[in-house]
């Protein structure tokens, strides 16, 4: 796989990882993409040196998938890792159920691959159990745990919104990497303290997604914005202001010190903003560049604005 890009290994697996990659969520109708869109952000993604593409069933009620297989179906499946998802099915009015026994996991992954039009899936993540953890733990898992055992996939995973069931996934079962969405970033920590080391004890690679906390560390802030894709509050606002200007201080865009500052944590082996088209995935790749004075994240520690045990 060659890529000019910075790459990470999953630990407990062969595969590599490109430490930006490309999240799949807004390759939908109902986020503005449109087909030429989605399809510009692939292969913008690509000639730029982007490896990892991240996509589930759920996205788009399977548009996702679509438009990421119509891309990588024409390339060498020895060229990209792409991960997919299990746990939601989409039925023929296009709503997304919850079903994570092992007859509806090989249903899934079935589908997937259809969509796809691909042969194979490297790394499947069980999505969003929070409210069905026995049956993701006692059945999903198992069924793509035999998966791997047989070669089929080449990693398992968990991907959610939240670090608390993560970390009952860690102590549970042998997991390769989780996806942790918004819940490791400039604007929260709150997966810092127990999470993360469990993580790196576990010997588990953490995949960052939301790096931008669904926008406001993405925004200019002049109008409003979202934070876990609801309206952000007045005090989020102004915390992200107040990083905002020492961000410029030191002649650093936000984004970049937002798009880094996942990066900087051992546990982590990729972060993954989802663009909506080819302009958006060349600026997530230059703010991955950017170079960022040491000095700046020392201050931020010193306002008391990112932890000061974030390691950076």
């Amino acid at each position: 796989m060659e890529t000019k890009l910075p790459t990470s290994k999953i630990p407990k697996t062969n595969v590599h990882i490109t430490q930006i990659g490309m999240g799949g969520a807004p390759l939908q109708d109902k986020w503005g993409t449109t087909r030429e869109d989605a399809l510009g952000a692939l292969r913008t993604a690509y000639r730029e040196g982007v490896r990892y593409f991240d996509t589930a069933p759920f996205y788009g009620s399977g548009s996702s998938e679509i438009y990421n297989g119509e891309f990588l179906s024409s390339i060498n499946s020895n060229d990209f890792v792409l991960s997919s998802k299990v746990g939601r099915l989409i039925q023929p009015d296009k709503t997304a159920t919850f079903n994570y026994s092992r007859d509806d996991v090989l249903k899934s992954i079935e589908e997937s691959l259809k969509r796809l039009n691909l042969d194979s899936i490297d790394i499947l993540f069980i999505h969003d159990p929070d409210d069905h953890y026995e049956e993701a733990l006692n059945y999903a898992y198992p069924t793509i745990a035999e998966l791997k055992s047989q070669g089929v996939i080449k990693a398992i995973g968990v991907g959610m919104n939240q670090w608390e069931m993560l970390a009952k996934f860690a102590k549970e079962a042998d997991f390769d990497c989780f996806l942790l969405a918004g819940r490791y970033t400039l604007l929260d920590h709150s997966a810092l303290a127990e999470f993360m080391p469990l993580c790196i004890e576990k010997d588990i690679g953490v995949i960052i997604g939301g790096p931008y906390n669904s926008g406001v560390l993405a925004s200019d802030l002049n109008s409003e914005t979202t934070y876990f894709y609801e309206p952000a509050p007045d005090t989020v606002v102004s915390k992200t202001r107040a990083i905002k200007a020492i961000c410029e201080r030191y002649q650093v865009p936000l984004k970049a010190v937002a798009l880094q500052f996942g990066l900087k944590h051992p546990a982590v082996i990729s972060t993954i903003p989802g663009p909506r088209n080819s302009d958006h995935m060349l600026e997530n790749i230059k703010m991955s560049q950017v170079d960022i004075n040491p000095d700046l994240w020392e201050e931020l520690k010193h306002e008391n604005l990112i932890d000061n045990n974030c390691p950076l």
